[in-house]
């Protein structure tokens, strides 16, 4: 298996991280040289108010002759404009980067989601459905604040640093020096800052997946924990993922909090020693009161970035945390991939009814032993086969396999002759479409849920559907019929009724090849009759298996398959097979008939 949990994988470097996350969105890149030119503008009226100052009081207020009040508004007038002009530029700035996040980040929330709907079922089985969440939702948003507010922030400090620095020079290479090695050491605390905040943020993102987890899975599972009366421990979960995240936090953010204290102090040092020095250098001769002033303005701007830095650094780590684990997603490689992606064109199935071979397929879980060994079966096209067998026997593996939802560990599946996995995934899904259990429905109305088999279906064709399958009858009985709201999972109906929708959704598919979960399990006597009645009219002229825990699912069928322990021990039709009484399937009927027994005696 190539799919590996997201969280196995050794965390990349924060600089490899940042590059990478990069590259996922040019749309960051989209323009940037014009972005980075409105940037320098914006930093560079910056320093005009140091330099406005110097001018002001050597050649204004302390000039030889007298003050020159003209001088003065002059002055104040040249940084006005330079100030006008550096707002303006700073405006278009902002919103040339808002524009790129916005639009770069929506695309990396659809990639992302695009590629765990590409993973297989069977890594979704293995990973906390509220960790996919996450990265589509909260990952994408820590990047997000990141890019719009403390990327904007990094870009304009960074270029204020640089000018400041390039004018400090010109002003004194001295003094420029004694600023520089008063912030040397914090370079290296930085660094080891840096670390640890990287190491904190990646459990910060990972207790995020956890709280989500346990939120999600609460919610939905309110019915059962109403229910069994576990709300207490239910709500101690969710207490306890809380808990966890707001410590992770805490710990994230008091080591930022001392981080950015720590670029207090080092300023405060460093302004302390220019105002020393250049008193000196001032008493010796070699520096103005004006020239003071100014470069004191200069340290400033300086001093500003550095400190605006130590908190931009604990929002990038958060950030690229966030990246981290979005890499996580999409450096998983599907163990069930689409033979159409990338280069690949993938081939279709032969036109015409469909038939299926299993050539010695054999499959196993990661963390157990073989569920299939073996299996070399055929299926004749347009049969109705059903599948039946204790828990645990291997038919929902095979069903899996028969779908492509996962692929054998040995052996080949071919359809029409075509090996599975060498059929495009909408090809595919034109041709076999599965139902399965909980016949899943969407917060929409029940023609929208029918649709989703056929979005070409009119109004009039979803009717004309349920007819054709006996449910118009039903359908009429609904409070607003087509219209009517299934709710979240469907819950608003009955799960019977559930089911009836789904098989309507997968009639106006009009498959070649059907494959029914147990499509009539856990239904009242009255439903399981408009179930059959539907099965009928959908299972007519195709190719159907269907999995069966229920006597009339298989007593219909042209053929049964008997798995047993991963094998197929029988295969035959109904009437033959039951002659067995000691036999597996013989076992299973007299289970069956046992259990219709009680039903009626119930009834």
């Amino acid at each position: 298996m190539s799919d590996q949990r997201l969280l196995s994988a050794e965390p990349e470097g924060a600089w490899r991280t940042l590059v990478r996350g990069l590259q996922l969105s040019p749309e960051f890149r989209h323009g940037l040289g014009l972005t980075l030119l409105l940037a320098v503008l914006s930093t560079a009226g910056a320093v005009v108010v140091p330099i406005a100052v110097q001018l002001t009081i050597d050649r204004a207020l302390l000039a030889p002759g007298g003050p020159y009040p003209g001088r003065v508004v002059q002055l104040g007038l040249m940084a006005l404009a330079a100030i006008v002009v550096t707002a303006a530029a700073a405006f278009l700035m902002q919103r040339r980067l808002f524009r790129a996040t916005e639009t770069a980040l929506s695309n990396l929330r659809v990639r992302a989601f695009r590629h765990i709907h590409d993973l297989s079922m069977l890594h979704h089985a293995t990973e906390h459905r509220g960790a996919f969440v996450a990265r589509v939702t909260a990952d994408v948003d820590t990047i997000s604040q990141f890019m719009e507010w403390s990327g904007i922030g990094l870009i304009v400090m960074s270029g204020q640093l640089l000018v400041a620095t390039v004018v400090m020079f010109i002003y004194s290479w001295e003094l420029t020096l004694v600023v520089l090695l008063s912030f040397a050491p914090l370079v290296y605390i930085l660094r080891r800052f840096q670390a640890r905040l990287s190491a904190l943020y990646d459990v910060v993102r990972e207790r995020v997946g956890e709280m989500l987890t346990a939120v999600s899975e609460t919610v939905m599972g309110a019915p059962v924990i109403r229910a069994y009366g576990i709300e207490q421990r239910a709500n101690r979960r969710v207490r306890d993922t809380v808990e966890n995240y707001a410590s992770a936090g805490y710990k994230a953010g008091r080591t930022a909090a001392l981080m950015f204290s720590t670029g207090g102090l080092f300023s405060a040092l460093a302004t302390a020693a220019v105002v020393v020095v250049g008193i000196e250098m001032g008493l010796g001769g070699g520096m103005t009161a004006g020239r003071l002033v100014a470069f004191l303005f200069l340290v400033s701007l300086f001093v500003a970035p550095v400190q605006i830095l130590t908190e931009v650094l604990d929002q990038a780590q958060n950030a690229i945390s966030g990246w981290r684990k979005i890499l996580g997603v999409l450096d998983t490689v599907p163990d069930v991939a689409d033979p159409t992606a990338g280069e690949g064109a993938g081939v279709d199935i032969p036109k015409g009814p469909i038939a299926v071979r299993f050539e010695n397929v054999s499959f196993k879980y990661p963390t157990g032993g073989w569920v299939l060994r073996g299996i070399h079966q055929e299926i004749r096209a347009q049969s109705r086969v059903a599948i039946v067998g204790e828990t645990g026997s291997g038919k929902t593996t095979f069903a899996k396999l028969l779908t492509r939802l996962m692929d054998p560990i040995e052996g080949r599946v071919l359809v029409n002759g075509v090996p599975l996995d060498q059929v495009g995934f909408d090809k595919l899904r034109r041709r076999i479409v599965m139902v399965p259990q909980d016949g899943f429905l969407f917060d929409d109305s029940v023609l929208s849920n029918v649709r989703r088999g056929c979005s070409e279906m009119s109004r009039h064709d979803v009717k004309l559907a349920f007819s054709e399958l006996g449910l118009a009858e039903w359908l009429e009985a609904l409070p607003q019929e087509l219209d009517t709201r299934v709710g979240e999972r469907g819950e608003m109906l009955s799960v019977g009724e559930r089911q009836l929708v789904a098989l309507a959704r997968a009639y106006v598919a009009n498959p070649d090849l059907l494959l029914l979960d147990e499509a009539t399990s856990a239904v009242d006597p009255a439903t399981e009759v408009r179930l059959q009645r539907a099965l009928e009219g959908l299972t007519r002229g195709r190719t159907t298996v269907a999995i069966a825990h229920r006597l009339s699912t298989a007593e219909t069928a042209d053929e049964v398959l008997v798995f047993d322990q991963g094998r197929v021990v029988q295969r035959g039709p109904h009437p033959e097979l039951v002659r067995d009484r000691d036999s597996v399937y013989g076992k299973l009927y007299h289970s069956w008939t046992n259990e219709a027994r009680r039903r009626q005696l119930a009834s």
